[in-house]
């Protein structure tokens, strides 16, 4: 059968570009691969697998693992190479696809007698700074820690005369808003590098800043372990971290090292050390001593670093050293976007690489070693390439360029623009992507009328969809049942009712007014309309679904009752097994309420994912979306509006309640104080390095910060085919926060975004008149 494939491989293989090619020829070893956005490294991705499969004869006992970091993408490069292996007439086996915590919890829970986990009797919790174990864990340490608390509460320089009403401030402030931060912020930069609490300990002893905030978060890590250890409960960096114990046995170890033949990566840039470190030790040859390991990403699209663990400059490293050793491949050939677009894309890179490059901060203070980007220009795909339509002719200019008087003419200009291309071309697709959602709303709300008066869907993608909102209509639904004559829980249980279309619009108030009327009709009572007794029908079920079935299975049926299908079922059962596995031995129908009011209130609860670019990208439709959202998809005309320097790229944020403290927040200074020790050690194996003082911190995380947002902005900008149109307007709320509709009251004059005027320069005829 080999024999008879080979042809077909070197066929399929010569169909690759010259940078995809690098990735399919690999003969093992480590190897980076850095691919500009457009590259198709998904579907380079499923070819270099199908024929490491097929050269490697590998099969169910020695299998080719990929792993990437969400189900979607797990699923769809699982499909490619199964669709690669069928198109050579080759069995789909020897591979596996994996997300990463996946793999993890799969490691840990095959000898949990190792990793101390047990997922049978775990419960896994995503805490956000508000959750009951954050809160816990920063009481305690109070209780325990008084001499630093007290330190804290003096402030900057001692200045606190201990006035009573401002004694009551800083405690509060310190308790609900600045210590839960900093334990977030903490717990997951530390945990995520594989560090322990001693481990701040230690770094804590070379620190020289006067609050000592390394041992501040070393004393809050400690006390979320234990909490998190007397309630059984685990987060995503203990599967990690368990499934590493478990490798640290040498037969466990050489057993999956047999096991697996080699690892492919993807989006790389995206990954922590310690999911490094995992994968690393996976991709071991035990019998050479080699790791075969592919790892592909982007660094100029690592736009998750200042929410999440994610450090670019850990790839970064990973490509130069691969350079070294002439194992780094280039993916720089794109076939999405039109020439133009391209040709500002680079010059945005290139543009910010070299004010990274001319920093005085970095230069003068040296706390990174590398400016967190990658000199990595865009080029057009050959002539002859086999994509459709690539490198496809502009729109218009193909890059246009708007200054605006205001949002509000943004908006119009924007819904000429919409109009006249989706009338056009309805077999073409449009995107709006906004910095922050308040934005998106705000568009949404002015273009309403598009889909009634032109047919033109606009579809507006909220940050709800981001995490599930199951849970918290199962919650009002759940707190009617229980209350039924509560006027404030019947009219919720019939806005999530509304809301599904499973009954038709009214006046809710009148029939919230009063339960027992609407509920329980006497002939008395005058009749109801047909569509009352629609809504009053469905009410009835649930409360009569409490009486007849067990309380563990409500959160079911009321998944059934709402018509939840797919993903949105899966995430009904995820959330069933979630909540009872919670409340073993105290279960009850009010425990069920507590629990999940806790879910909705204080945790990011992750709902069954499913393949969105569908839904996001349909012929004739204007998506409103965020640009992180946006990563990953891409549209016929992109729309960039609102791009001023006050959001993009912004500063961080220093709120009033904390100033007592410094112009800083002690989440964003521990965060790069750990940084700078973690990567003094990966390159230098320095132990000895001086870790910043809070100021000097902060300055970095600006700068940090920065990048991050260029990095969006270029992301951005390589969502876009034939057009992409780009504004900042002269006036703009101060605030999209407290900015209401139609009042240009709060507008007020702001500076565009510092790129905005060097692509003008650059790019002369872009610059479009504003009608």
């Amino acid at each position: 059968m080999i024999a008879s494939v080979i042809p077909h491989l070197k066929t399929l293989k010569q169909s690759l570009r010259s940078g995809q090619k690098s990735l399919a020829e690999w003969e093992g070893g480590q190897m980076a691969v850095s691919a500009v956005p457009g590259a198709g490294k998904s579907h380079s991705l499923s070819v270099a697998a199908a024929i490491a499969i097929i050269k490697n004869q590998l099969h169910s006992r020695r299998q080719l693992l990929i792993v990437t970091y969400t189900r979607s993408a797990a699923a769809s490069i699982k499909s490619k190479i199964r669709d690669r292996l069928k198109e050579l007439s080759y069995p789909p086996g020897g591979f596996m696809v994996n997300t990463l915590h996946g793999l993890a919890l799969n490691i840990a829970n095959s000898h949990p007698e190792l990793s101390g986990l047990n997922s049978q009797d775990s419960t896994l919790v995503i805490p956000t700074p508000s959750h009951r174990i954050m809160r816990t864990a920063v009481e305690k340490w109070i209780l325990n820690d008084k001499k630093r608390y007290n330190r804290l509460l003096e402030g900057e320089k001692h200045k606190f005369d201990r006035e009573e009403t401002e004694k009551l401030r800083r405690q509060s402030a310190l308790r609900t808003e600045i210590l839960p931060n900093l334990a977030h912020q903490v717990i997951r930069e530390a945990k995520s590098s594989g560090l322990l609490p001693e481990n701040l300990w230690e770094m804590s002893e070379k620190s020289r800043d006067e609050y000592e905030i390394l041992a501040v978060s070393a004393g809050l890590f400690a006390e979320y372990q234990k909490v998190m250890k007397e309630n059984n409960f685990i987060d995503y960096d203990d599967m990690i971290l368990g499934a590493l114990k478990v490798l640290e046995n040498p037969e466990i170890r050489q057993i999956w090292q047999h096991q697996i033949f080699a690892v492919f990566e993807d989006e790389a840039q995206d990954s922590s050390p310690l999911q490094e470190r995992l994968i690393t030790i996976l991709a071991q040859d035990f019998d050479q001593n080699e790791s075969n390991l592919v790892r592909v990403g982007d660094p100029n699209q690592a736009i998750n670093s200042t929410f999440t663990p994610a450090d670019p400059m850990y790839f970064n490293w990973f490509c130069e050293t691969c350079q070294n050793q002439g194992k780094l491949a280039t993916m720089d050939q794109a076939g999405r976007s039109s020439q133009i677009i391209l040709e500002a894309s680079n010059f945005m890179l290139n543009w910010i690489c070299d004010v990274w490059d001319k920093t005085e901060q970095l230069n003068a203070q040296k706390l990174v070693n590398k400016y967190p980007f990658r000199r990595q220009n865009i080029q057009p795909v050959d002539i002859n390439d086999p994509q459709l339509n690539a490198n496809p002719n502009p729109e218009g200019k193909g890059l246009e360029i708007y200054t605006p008087e205001d949002i509000f003419h943004t908006v119009k200009l924007m819904e000429k623009r919409v109009i006249e291309l989706l009338t056009n071309n309805p077999d073409h697709s449009g995107a709006i992507l906004v910095r922050e959602n308040r934005q998106g709303r705000f568009i949404a709300k002015e273009l309403s009328h598009l889909y009634q008066e032109y047919g033109i869907k606009v579809y507006e993608v909220s940050e709800s969809d981001r995490h599930s909102h199951i849970p918290e209509e199962i919650l009002k639904l759940l707190q009617f049942i229980d209350r039924p004559h509560s006027c404030e829980l019947l009219k919720s249980a019939l806005e999530v009712l509304e809301i599904r279309q499973l009954i038709a619009t009214q006046d809710l108030n009148l029939l919230a007014t009063n339960p027992e009327i609407f509920l329980y009709p006497t002939p008395l009572d005058p009749p109801q309309k047909e569509m009352v007794k629609n809504a009053r029908q469905y009410c009835c079920n649930l409360l009569k679904a409490r009486l007849e079935l067990p309380h563990y299975q409500l959160i079911s049926f009321l998944g059934m009752t709402l018509q939840c299908q797919g993903a949105e079922l899966a995430t009904i059962q995820k959330l069933s097994e979630r909540i009872n596995q919670q409340i073993i031995g105290k279960s009850s129908l009010k425990n069920i309420i507590s629990t999940l009011t806790e879910i909705v209130n204080s945790e990011q609860f992750e709902g069954v994912e499913e393949e969105t670019e569908n839904k996001y990208v349909r012929p004739k439709q204007l998506t409103i979306i965020t640009m992180h959202k946006a990563k990953g998809l891409d549209w016929d005309y992109v729309f960039l509006p609102f791009l001023h320097e006050k959001t993009l790229p912004g500063d961080p944020w220093v709120p009033n309640s904390t100033k007592f403290l410094g112009n800083f927040t002690l989440a964003e200074v521990a965060r790069v104080q750990i940084r700078s020790v973690l990567h003094s050690q990966y390159l230098e194996h320095n132990n000895n390095v001086q870790i910043p003082l809070p100021h000097e911190a902060w300055q970095e995380a600006i700068l940090l910060q920065k990048a991050e947002s260029y990095r969006l902005l270029y992301v951005a900008m390589t969502r876009a085919k034939k057009l992409l149109w780009m504004s900042a307007s002269n006036k703009a709320p101060f605030s999209w926060s407290i900015f209401r509709g139609k009042d240009k009251t709060n507008l007020q004059t702001q500076d565009p975004c510092p790129i905005i005027n060097f692509l003008k320069q650059k790019f002369p005829d872009s610059v479009m008149k504003c009608y």
